[in-house]
This record gives structure tokens, sequence and C-alpha cells, in this order.
């Protein structure tokens, strides 16, 4: 990656990027595409703080309004542009399915995200679509000022007193996250960084974190890479292309190589 200032913008330079791919694949859920002259452009939040970021036609980003501190202390960690994902796509290449999916999804990257707005994220995600996830986190913010409220405040409310999200069953898995997180049961510093095992095992004690909820807040909340989520998708993945176990070269980068092969299927899928 590089880039340049130029006035209140930053302009960054980076062959392995998608906006599109990347803020709206799934991984997070406070983004939306927004009408410009650009390629593409997004608005956003992470850790409560706006961004504005456009793609241009010649394959530049533009960081809108944002200062070089802001840049270097917060984007580029979120937007994880220290990992070279040119070297990335040419290991998982040496596989043939991945080379497919890398090629493409060519601009597909990890977003290292909140560990705990990841956590309520991705409980809301079950059994859930794109659009009516974004809505229920956006009531939730709505609600706490446009600021994702912290365990400690969000530990305060009910199933009950949730309803406003229109969240359904999920209310109360939202409401036993927050009062262990904010009472220290549930720790997500010290679980990012256990044996991912035990990491696995702790999240799964609070209730609605099933095997995949887990793996997705190992993943992108605390990138955790060898975490691989499985759904429908991932799962017709590993029956048609992987019977017998995925690459075992791949394994400590497994939840980046699930990213190509999910927007793979998913996109070239004709059931």
């Amino acid at each position: 990656m590089d880039y340049s200032v130029r006035g209140k913008d930053i302009i960054v330079a980076e062959k392995d990027l998608s906006l599109a791919e990347t803020l709206d694949c799934g991984q997070a859920f406070r983004w939306k595409e927004i009408p410009t002259d650009y390629k593409s452009t997004f608005e956003g939040k992470f850790l409560n703080s706006y961004l504005k970021v456009s793609e241009t036609a010649e394959g530049s980003f533009i960081f809108h309004d944002t200062s070089e501190e802001e840049f270097l202390t917060k984007w580029v960690d979120y937007f994880d542009f220290e990992t070279d994902y040119t070297e990335l796509k040419r290991c998982f290449s040496e596989d043939e399915t991945l080379a497919k999916a890398c090629k493409f999804a060519k601009g597909i990257r990890l977003l290292k995200q909140n560990s705990w707005e990841c956590l309520i994220s991705f409980i809301i995600s079950q059994n859930n679509n794109i659009p009516r996830i974004k809505g229920i986190i956006e009531r939730l913010c709505d609600n706490y000022r446009g600021a994702f409220p912290t365990a400690e405040e969000l530990s305060k409310e009910s199933a009950d007193s949730l309803s406003y999200l229109r969240s359904g069953f999920r209310a109360k898995y939202i409401e036993d996250a927050s009062k262990k997180v904010a009472s220290g049961e549930a720790d997500l510093k010290a679980i990012a960084k256990m044996p991912i095992e035990e990491a696995r095992t702790a999240l799964k004690k609070i209730k609605g974190v099933g095997p995949k909820v887990a793996e997705c807040v190992l993943l992108f909340g605390m990138y955790r890479t060898d975490a691989f989520p499985v759904d429908v998708w991932i799962k017709r993945v590993l029956e048609e292309y992987y019977p017998e176990g995925f690459p075992e070269f791949a394994r400590e980068q497994a939840g980046i190589a699930q990213q190509y092969l999910f927007h793979y299927i998913r996109c070239n899928s004709k059931n």
C-alpha cells in the first residue's frame, strides 16, 4: 500500500482491494453504498468513527476528510493494509479451486473489527439476511445517539426493552451477551489470546453463540485467521471440492481463504 495526502483527503494506491467486495460481503454491517461520480463510494463507522471512502475508476481510493494520523492509527489496521494479499493469493492459488476464487473476487480483504461489536452483529445475523441485519444494527445505534453501545450500556437493557430492535428471538441472546461481557464473565480480550479450541468453547458459553457465530467472531472480531466459518455455501464448497478436507497448506489463513470461496460459490452457483 502506498498513500499520499491531498488536502483533507488520503489517497491510497492498493491493487488488492474492492470496496464493494469487502464492505458489502457480509462481514461487517455498518457500511452502505451511496451514489457519487466515483466507481463506488461507501460510508460507515468503525469504533463509532465515521468514514466516507471512494474507489476511483483508475483503481485508487480516497479516504475523504481523513487526517493522516487517523488513517495510520485506525484505517490502515481496519482494512488490513499491512497484510500482503498479493502473496496470500499467490499461495492460495496452488489449489485449483482457490485459484479460481481468488481470480473472481480478487479485491476482498478481511476487515479487522472490534470484538464486542462483532459479537453482537453476528448474534443478530443468525437466520437473517444482510439488509435486515443492517436495519437492526442501525436501530440499535440510533437508540444510542448514533453510536454502537458499549457492553456496560447494553447490559442495562432486557429482552423486553430491546423490542424496538424488532430482532425477535435474538433479543434474549443480546441481553445475555451484554451482561456476560459487561461483568467480565466473557472476557473478549482474554478469549482472543486463548488457543483456538479454548476460545471457541469460551464464546459458546454465551447464549445464542453456536459454532458458526463463534467462528465469525474469532475471524472478523479477533483476527484469528485460522478460524473457518461454515454456512450453507461453504458446506457446499467443502462437499464438492474438498471431500478429503481443506488443503493443509492454507489452514493457517483458512479464514481469509474462506472469504474468497464464499464469494465465488455464492455468485457462481446455479441454485
